[in-house]
């Protein structure tokens, strides 16, 4: 495998040639350093599929039964009370600010963006 190509002055600096009163190039940044006004909204985590067995079973008694609710009510509430305990498990998850790598996610960085811009000028 071939070495990778690197700019001639990170060649002379790994070598050695700037350790003889000479200073090493100044690195500037193409642009100032500083945070951007908002960062990309992102998905932390894939939301998967829940109350899946559920929905299947009650579908499965709508189609024996021509789609009539009365037969059906109970596997109807089963579903219901699926849907509830996800979304009640959903909510909760949502008011942790941190994920579980310890990242905040895309949208608490904005609100703290928001809240605390950044200086552009000195005063």
């Amino acid at each position: 495998m071939a070495a990778p190509g690197y700019p001639g002055w990170v060649t002379r600096w790994v070598s050695g040639q700037w350790r003889n009163k000479k200073r090493p190039p100044a690195l500037r940044p193409p642009r100032p350093l500083a945070l951007a006004d908002k960062v990309a909204n992102r998905r932390e985590q894939p939301t998967e599929a829940t109350c899946i067995t559920e929905m299947s079973v009650m579908m499965a008694c709508w189609k024996q039964n021509d789609f009539n609710d009365a037969p059906c009510a109970e596997e109807i509430r089963m579903f219901y009370d699926c849907v509830a305990k996800a979304e009640k498990e959903r909510k909760n998850q949502n008011e942790d600010t941190l994920s579980s790598r310890g990242n905040l996610p895309s949208s608490k960085v904005n609100k703290l963006l928001r809240r605390f811009p950044q200086i552009t000028r000195y005063v």
